[in-house]
């Protein structure tokens, strides 16, 4: 052991960063203190080499020092020392030295006189050995069997209370209070656009944890966070699929995310201009209500034999809270070779429309007679005024909707026709209840009312909807949904006394309305025939999940709807279905994904007789209809069908995909019956950045006797280009608050 002779204590450090304090000059006093302080630790470092004359309790195991270390006299540190310090902190840059060799003072000047020590510690070490009398040692111990005592309190970090509420299964989601409210609005994305392909493909690869897939559309800014939650995710795992898309989808919302230090500010402009051209060989089908449709999930926009075109834009503003999306087209199609009066006035009476005449003559759920002219016409597909708060989009106007897990149909609402105009609440980020949100998870809703198009019997209804989407799992969600159609002028009244009916309005009232918000119980025919009608109610259930073992590949789900009833799983008989499964991709070939789908309105009671079931009602006969077409599944009122997708992608946005559908409509409904297939090859491709091909080609064989004998044929050939245009933006500094953000 080394002994400092001059005027300078010896350096001393701290236990966790050895940090060097300065020397300073000393009296010679205080050097001869120092010398004989030194021959004292030497005798007590030899009597602790020697285990013979140490006492038995002296010692303190290893494990149970502290991390922080014991106070050292100044000018040493023992080997009993040194050693638990090189085991308790592995990670300091500087060398811990050998056992047998004493700790060197760690300044510049010392660190280069290793010789020295070996004369100095051997013959110290062995005269001293039989002196265990001498409390030396244990003096110098005491500390570190002070400072070694183990505290069960300070070892035991979790206390009981948090161990005992946690569940078996974790909650899904952040904890209350963790939740980021962005209070920025932003528009919805349509429901016919090439984000949610993608989007459900990412969700079905294991992705997107945050997304309700059965609850759309989804907003801009709802989309962006999605992708935050998986970004790191999709990075981290490496997919090269995943990967293509995130990158696609992160260039679609690029102008929501402007850099650092900046918010989003402004953001306004032509999101896109496209134009549709479409040419159809063959007689068509265009009765959603009854025969079928040759194009399907288009907006009940017009078409017939012939050249048809479509040329529209869509224009996104953003600002704050507040945004507006309008979406416009100039629809063009053929004169179209309708229904004879014979095969209308038979189709209304189905409906029990009967007669065939003014005002249900003609009716936009029969396309009756020949238009002697073609269509033209400029249609508002969707125009919407928003405003975000606390997480819910609170708007007016149109804007559509998609209420199910699946792509060929959804039970409740899809884009088979246009959507009404109406005032709508959605919640369009994940809310987490306190308690709830343990056992069932995040959830989402979405509320909407508004007047239907297209009704004549009775007139001019109205129609709310509420759906509850919850998410108890990553993997796993379930929504219940209910719409009711009530009022209308003609709506009829029945004579409770007399037993006459007689024709009577129902009015579109609070009072009406709240009754059938809250009517869930059977009704009398004297309360239906009346103006306290609760009206046609509808509900609907679905589920999506991710299967075990096959998370990243497999998806399964249902969505299912009945009338009448509560929920469809309380009267599982009575209620259609829409089942379907999603495979992301194939092991060894990720590229390539599979999509089935199975369809029925034909349910197993003996009610679902002559299509006066599902989608129907004994007051609302054209219900679940606006401007003639189906507001939900494209197979219609009692029918049997399904869809199936075979894709083969070229990049995260680009692919080709061959479809197949097919429909079947029974006698007892249909005269004679209905039979549909279609064969369709889609390809998508980017001509340049900005610019967007769709092209498909379908053939479609069907059969209607009712309408027209023996097997038809038809083929549609269509194009469609798209342009997206950049978006005007004005960031903001990230600093600047106010009530509008």
């Amino acid at each position: 052991m080394s002994v400092r002779t001059d005027c300078e204590p010896p350096t001393l450090y701290t236990g966790s960063m050895f940090l060097v304090r300065r020397a300073r000059h000393c009296s010679p006093g205080i050097t001869v203190c120092s010398l004989l302080i030194a021959a004292t630790l030497t005798v007590g470092r030899a009597a602790a080499q020697n285990p013979s004359s140490m006492p038995p309790a002296s010692t303190a195991p290893a494990s149970s020092l502290p991390s922080v270390p014991a106070p050292v006299p100044a000018g040493k540190q023992s080997t009993t020392d040194q050693q638990p310090q090189a085991t308790q902190q592995p990670a300091q840059p500087q060398p811990v030295q050998p056992a047998q060799e004493p700790a060197q003072p760690q300044t510049a000047p010392a660190a280069p006189e290793p010789a020295p020590q070996a004369p100095v510690e051997a013959p110290t070490a062995q005269p001293q050995a039989p002196t265990p009398q001498s409390p030396a040692p244990d003096e110098l111990e005491q500390p570190i069997r002070v400072q070694a005592r183990p505290s069960p309190q300070t070892v035991y970090i979790p206390p009981a209370a948090p161990v005992a509420s946690v569940p078996s299964m974790p909650p899904y989601g952040p904890m209350p209070g963790e939740e980021k409210i962005d209070p920025l609005g932003s528009t919805y994305i349509p429901v016919d656009s090439i984000v949610y392909p993608l989007a459900l493909r990412l969700y079905s690869m294991g992705y997107l944890n945050t997304a309700f897939i059965a609850l759309r559309p989804w907003t801009r800014r709802s989309l962006l966070h999605m992708l935050q939650e998986s970004a790191n995710d999709i990075t981290a795992d490496g997919d090269p699929e995943a990967e293509a898309i995130l990158a696609k989808m992160q260039d679609y919302l690029v102008d929501e995310t402007p850099g650092p230090d900046l918010k989003r500010g402004a953001v306004y402009g032509v999101e896109s201009t496209y134009t549709r051209l479409m040419g159809i060989g063959g007689p068509v089908l265009r009765d959603s209500y009854h025969l079928g449709q040759t194009i399907y999930n288009d907006y009940g926009r017009p078409y017939a034999t012939g050249f048809n075109n479509i040329t529209g834009f869509s224009s996104v503003n953003e600002y704050g809270r507040f945004s507006l999306y309008i979406r416009g087209e100039l629809q063009y199609a053929p004169a179209y070779d309708g229904y004879s009066l014979a095969l209308a006035s038979q189709l209304s009476c189905i409906d029990e429309i009967c007669p065939f005449v003014p005002p249900n003559n003609p009716q936009t759920t029969i396309p009756y007679g020949k238009t002697a002219d073609s269509v033209v016409t400029f249609a508002l597909q969707e125009a919407n005024l928003s405003a975000h708060w606390w997480g819910h989009e609170i708007s007016f106007g149109k804007s559509d909707s998609w209420l199910g897990p699946g792509m060929g149909g959804g039970m409740a609402y899809s884009d088979n026709a246009q959507f009404m105009y109406g005032f709508r609440i959605n919640r369009v980020e994940p809310l987490y209840i306190p308690w709830v949100s343990k056992v069932l998870g995040p959830l989402r809703y979405d509320f909407v009312v508004g007047s239907l198009k297209g009704h004549s019997s009775p007139n001019a209804p109205w129609m709310h909807s509420e759906v509850f989407s919850f998410k108890p799992t990553k993997n796993f969600d379930f929504s219940f949904q209910r719409t009711v159609i009530w009022g209308g002028n003609g709506h009829g009244c029945l004579d409770p006394v007399t037993n006459v009916y007689t024709n009577c309005d129902q009015p579109i009232t609070l009072h009406t309305f709240f009754k059938s918000f809250f009517s869930f119980s059977d009704t009398t025919i004297y309360e239906k025939y009346s103006r306290d009608d609760p009206g046609a109610r509808y509900s609907a259930f679905t589920f999506s999940y991710r299967l075990p073992f096959l998370r990243k590949y497999v998806t399964l789900y249902t969505d299912s709807i009945a009338h009448d009833d509560v929920t469809p799983p309380s009267a599982p008989r009575r209620a259609a279905y829409r089942p379907g499964i999603y495979l992301s991709h194939f092991p060894h070939l990720e590229k390539l994904d599979l999509r089935a789908e199975a369809s029925s309105t034909d349910t197993s009671t003996l009610r679902s007789l002559g299509g006066q079931f599902n989608y129907y009602e004994t007051v609302q006969r054209q219900a679940y209809t606006n401007k003639g077409y189906i507001m939900g599944d494209w197979i219609g009122r009692e029918a049997k069908g399904g869809n199936a997708w075979l894709t083969y992608h070229l990049s995260g946005d680009e692919w080709v995909q061959l479809q197949y559908m097919n429909k079947k409509t029974p006698k007892d409904f249909i005269p004679e019956g209905t039979t549909q297939n279609q064969f369709t090859v889609d390809v998508v491709k980017n001509l340049h950045k900005n610019i967007q091909l769709n092209a498909w080609v379908q053939y479609e064989r069907w059969k209607a006797p009712l309408y027209k004998v023996g097997q038809q044929n038809d083929v549609v050939v269509a194009a469609q280009i798209k342009f997206f245009p950049a978006l005007h933006t004005r960031p903001e500094p990230a600093a600047n608050h106010s009530w509008w953000h």
